[in-house]
C-alpha cells in the first residue's frame, strides 16, 4: 500500500483517538464542596477508594489547570457567581460533574437561597445523585465521563463549540409590566 492511498483523514482520525484516550485517562478535577457531598469527594481521593487509579488525583485548586469541575453539596445565591466565575476561568475543552442531590436539583433545601440545581448556570455533563453519594458512585461517574471523553473526541472543534447554559427564567415582558402598572393605577383610582 502506497502513501497516496491512504485516506486524507487517517493521521488526524489516530491522532484524535490518542488525544481523546490520553485526556480522559488524565482528568484534573476542580472540587466545589461545599457540604457534606465535599466529605464523600475527599473520600474518594483516599486510599480505601483510590481515585488515582483512574487518572484523576490531581485536585487542583486553580481553575486554569482543571478540565474537570466536581459540584458537591449545594450552593446558595451568595456563592453562585463565584462558581461562575470559576467555570469561565476554566479551559476548553471542560467538563462538569454534579454531586449529591442538592447540587443536581436542590436537595431538601427548598429555598430561595439555596440553587436548585446548578445545571440552570452552568452545564452539567454527568449528574451523580444521591444524599450523599457513594464513592463508589463517583468512581462510576469518573468511569462514566471517561468513556464520555473517548467517544466526543478532543481534536475535532467539538470542544470550541459555543455551550447554550438557561440562563433562568425569561425576562419580563414589558407589555405585561404596562398591563400591570394599569391595573394597579386602576385600583388606586377605585379605592
Amino acid at each position: 500500500m502506497a502513501v497516496k492511498d491512504l485516506p486524507d483523514n487517517v493521521f488526524m482520525t489516530t491522532l484524535d483517538a490518542a488525544a481523546s484516550w490520553a485526556r480522559s485517562n488524565s482528568l484534573w478535577p476542580m472540587p466545589f464542596a461545599t457540604a457534606c457531598c465535599g466529605i464523600e469527594l475527599m473520600a474518594t481521593a483516599s486510599s480505601r477508594f483510590d481515585l488515582a487509579r483512574f487518572g484523576a488525583e490531581v485536585m487542583r485548586f486553580s481553575p486554569r489547570q482543571c478540565d474537570l469541575m466536581i459540584v458537591a453539596g449545594r450552593v446558595v445565591m451568595k456563592m453562585l457567581p463565584v462558581l461562575q466565575r470559576i467555570w469561565l476561568q476554566m479551559p476548553e475543552p471542560k467538563w462538569c460533574i454534579s454531586m449529591g442531590a442538592c447540587a443536581c436539583t436542590g436537595g431538601v433545601f427548598d429555598t430561595y437561597a439555596v440553587v436548585q440545581g446548578v445545571d440552570r448556570f452552568i452545564p452539567v455533563d454527568l449528574y451523580v445523585p444521591g444524599c450523599p453519594p457513594r464513592p463508589e458512585q463517583l468512581l462510576a461517574g469518573i468511569i462514566a465521563l471517561q468513556d464520555k471523553v473517548r467517544k466526543t473526541g478532543t481534536l475535532t472543534g467539538r470542544e470550541f463549540a459555543q455551550r447554550t447554559v438557561p440562563t433562568g427564567p425569561p425576562p419580563f415582558d414589558p407589555d405585561e409590566l404596562l398591563r400591570i402598572r394599569e391595573a394597579n393605577e386602576q385600583l388606586a383610582i377605585v379605592n
